[in-house]
């Protein structure tokens, strides 16, 4: 499978190659922690949600992978919500892709969205140019549980603008864990096809230098990530590949997806973020106000009678 043509036609493909899967694992010495993910579905499921240009889409569907991998295991797998842990990522870099957002959770549910989606940048041999597509700026990553007092935030530079490059330097500068990271998306030609996967490993406290040194080789002998794609790889199989010479302990699974908790209640708190004047008039002109949601594209109607409350919450507000 080769990096799609690129062109301004939206990407409405779906593929069932492998089944979407997160996979973690520590070695078999407790020294180096390993996640490899397939999310092929999940992407495309993403990217069909709103038309999106195959550079913009490609910067998505990896920024969304690097939530996960990070997100996911950060809690206990059966931790109710108010321990269940959200990061979110938000590269806001000066390229022509604007922001680019994606949040996931420790049970590997994802959402993300891109402030430009229509771009459509590629080198001479017409693979998406992601680096100057996201340029230069900061990278901001928030972790965050239900009970904690206050969330966790970090920033770094972009220095790549590559994605997993950027949040390998955010996980071994601000987090103190020596990470290396691989994201690969890919489109078939005509973009009837979509194949997404990636890799974080990262060094444990009793990591040795021989086990680092280990797989360190082990992911320079690694493939391309787009002949990974291409080999239809399983995360175990790429799990294999990683800890050769150093193997592995029980494995744990999760089935990441696709994930938007918007609703026509958030839609309305969203309009009371507006100045009171702003919501006098769309009153008064008595029509509803559509509302569309930049991660998942629904679309939510609120009508004037609905927007009044919001008037009077702000009287309230103001009373001394």
């Amino acid at each position: 499978m080769n990096e799609a043509p690129i062109g301004d036609r939206p990407i409405r493909a779906r593929t069932t190659a492998q089944p979407d899967r997160l996979v973690r694992t520590i070695s078999e010495a407790g020294s180096i922690g390993v996640k490899a993910l397939v999310a092929s579905d999940l992407v495309a499921e993403a990217l069909a949600r709103r038309p999106h240009a195959p550079t913009a889409g490609n910067a998505l569907g990896r920024t969304m992978m690097g939530a996960l991998l990070i997100a996911a295991g950060s809690a206990p797998d059966d931790a109710d919500e108010a321990n269940v842990e959200s990061v979110q990522l938000q590269f806001r870099g000066d390229g022509p892709l604007g922001s680019l957002t994606a949040i996931a959770d420790s049970r590997a549910r994802v959402r993300g969205t891109v402030a430009h989606p229509e771009i459509a940048l590629v080198f001479a041999d017409d693979k998406p140019d992601i680096a100057r597509a996201i340029g230069l700026g900061p990278l901001n990553v928030v972790r965050h549980r239900p009970r904690w007092r206050s969330p966790y935030t970090g920033t770094v530079p972009l220095v790549s603008g590559e994605v997993a490059g950027d949040l390998t330097l955010y996980l071994t500068e601000s987090e103190q864990t020596p990470s290396a990271m691989g994201l690969g998306v890919a489109f078939a030609p005509g973009m009837a096809d979509v194949a997404a996967c990636g890799f974080l490993a990262q060094a444990l406290p009793n990591a040795s230098d021989e086990d680092l040194a280990r797989v360190e080789e082990n992911i320079a002998a690694l493939p391309g990530l787009a002949s990974l794609l291409e080999e239809r790889i399983t995360p175990d199989n790429l799990i294999d590949r990683l800890l050769i010479g150093l193997g592995s302990r029980d494995r744990h699974t999760l089935t990441p997806c696709f994930h938007c908790p918007c609703s026509h209640e958030r839609a309305l708190r969203t309009l009371s973020l507006l100045e009171r004047s702003e919501i006098a008039e769309m009153i008064e002109g008595d029509e509803c106000q559509e509302i569309i949601c930049d991660f998942c594209g629904k679309d939510f109607q609120i009508s004037a009678r609905e927007m009044r409350p919001l008037l009077e919450i702000e009287r309230e507000a103001r009373k001394p």
